[in-house]
């Protein structure tokens, strides 16, 4: 049998990534267009599609049938006679109407980050941001806490994408000789619902800055877990962290430079008693940076979206708590490209 053909080398690799955007925009237009949420109420043709998104026939069937070979629509019919359905996953994560939204990330990729990210070439020779900043707009953070809507949606976003491994936290970390937890730069709570929800003994704090206090608290007190969850309003960087057997960051240290990452890491060491444990969830990339190419890009994303942050191996955060001073750390794979890493005190 002949194997040369079969083994030959070939450039689809190299288109399918090159083009990517192509796929990459069709998905994030229909996010933003609202197009899963208008189907999950049933399915439509064409022309109702065209009516309801305000579309103009002349590529509208390329555009649904793009979604429907990308795997993200179903279909019945061709054409004129054609019938359009979400599939399953869009039908979960693509609805805004269902709790398990994640398109939040998706429309703020849409919005803001897809045109930022034309400017890698630059950002990668100056090493500066290529966002809102470049062009004497504020900061991420603090464009997205001055404007309530904003804020809501990013952190509606953030806790839809980070659901499933709040999720797997919560059930398969060992909470039984721990009691209570501070889930820093806490967000809406979402963590901290996780944990509080699958470990009926243990009391969180949710901690963050006082804009997103009544956010977080809406999101508690929905959810009857009152109780059991604290909201508490401070800023990691100037205030003392609270006090727990648990410390917990998600996406939180890539945010931030080395100077900064191991002043956050010694904070939490200095919030815990002997035994307590820190827990960081983040798209760790693999000790041998050639496998999470997820992990990878996002530390290039936080060179367009920051000063200073990048994304972390799991030496590289052994390597700062131990210098603050934790004793061991391990490594905890979740969910897709994301993994906790654990450090004991």
């Amino acid at each position: 049998m002949d194997l040369t053909n079969e083994n030959q080398i070939n450039p689809s690799k190299i288109m399918q990534i090159g083009m990517g955007f192509w796929a990459s925009k069709t998905l994030l237009t229909a996010v933003n267009m609202g197009l899963f949420t208008h189907l999950a109420n049933g399915e439509l043709s064409g022309q109702e599609i065209q009516n309801k998104l305000g579309l103009n026939p002349r590529s509208l069937f390329d555009f649904l049938d793009t979604l429907v070979a990308l795997g993200f629509l179903n279909r019945s019919g061709i054409k004129d006679s054609a019938s359009y359905s979400n599939s399953d996953d869009s039908d979960l994560f693509l609805d805004k109407n269902k709790p398990s939204y994640i398109g939040g990330i998706l429309e703020m990729s849409n919005n803001r980050l897809y045109p930022f990210w034309n400017d890698l070439e630059e950002g990668l020779k100056t090493g500066k941001p290529q966002n809102e900043t470049k062009n004497g707009g504020k900061p991420l953070f603090e464009a997205i806490y001055a404007n309530e809507d904003r804020l809501r949606e990013f952190i509606h976003g953030m806790g839809g994408v980070q659901a499933g491994n709040f999720m797997k936290l919560a059930h398969d970390f060992d909470f039984s000789k721990y009691n209570t937890l501070c889930d820093v730069g806490g967000s809406g709570a979402n963590l901290s619902i996780h944990i509080a929800k699958n470990n009926s003994h243990m009391k969180c704090i949710s901690f963050d800055l006082p804009q997103v206090g009544p956010i977080a608290k809406e999101n508690v007190d929905g959810l009857g877990l009152s109780d059991r969850i604290e909201v508490c309003s401070g800023d990691f960087f100037a205030d003392e962290l609270p006090r727990a057997d648990v410390i917990t960051m998600g996406n939180i240290l890539h945010d931030w430079g080395s100077e900064d990452k191991l002043m956050l890491i010694k904070k939490a060491y200095d919030a815990l008693p002997d035994g307590g444990a820190f827990i960081v969830i983040e798209n760790i990339i693999d000790d041998e940076r050639n496998k999470n190419a997820f992990g990878l890009m996002m530390s290039l994303n936080m060179a367009i979206e920051t000063d200073q942050g990048f994304d972390f191996t799991a030496s590289d955060f052994n390597k700062w708590a131990k210098e603050a001073g934790f004793s061991k750390t391990n490594v905890m794979p979740l969910t897709g490209p994301s993994s906790a890493v654990v450090a004991i005190k």
